[in-house]
């Protein structure tokens, strides 16, 4: 099994974890009926998703029961860290600074504005430090 800490979701896989961050450690005829409140998809799509996820090591397994419950064996900041890390060297050719102006490129409100300054002035304040 490999590390998830090597490892990217995908899309699909990413909407996996966001529901079992939702809900929790669910069966996937669960996942699969939480899924299908908003769109179609198959029980068996659902459950080859999850197994492919366990050998990634993105989620884990419990067997004691025969429905197997599978839970996320991956933080939700790991994996916007790991996204983004991707996307970082892959899109934006390491520079965090192309990254922050076209994330900006939308609109951002004026509580996030403040929360991004707040953070620019911790990260500087820490910077100094060292």
């Amino acid at each position: 099994m490999k590390k998830q800490n090597e490892t990217i979701p995908t899309s699909a896989e990413l909407n996996l974890l966001n529901i079992l961050w939702r809900i929790g450690p669910s069966t996937v005829r669960q996942v699969h009926e939480y899924i299908n409140k908003t769109q179609k998809s198959g029980y068996t799509t659902v459950l080859k998703f999850f197994q492919i996820m366990y050998e990634k090591g993105l989620v884990t397994r419990d067997e004691t029961n025969r429905a197997h419950v599978y839970a996320s064996n991956y933080s939700e900041k790991q994996a916007q860290k790991s996204v983004v890390k991707s996307m970082l060297t892959k899109v934006f050719g390491g520079s965090k600074y192309q990254l922050v102006v076209r994330a900006l490129d939308e609109s951002a409100s004026s509580e996030e504005i403040a929360e991004i300054r707040q953070l620019l002035d911790q990260l500087e304040e820490s910077n100094n430090k060292n």
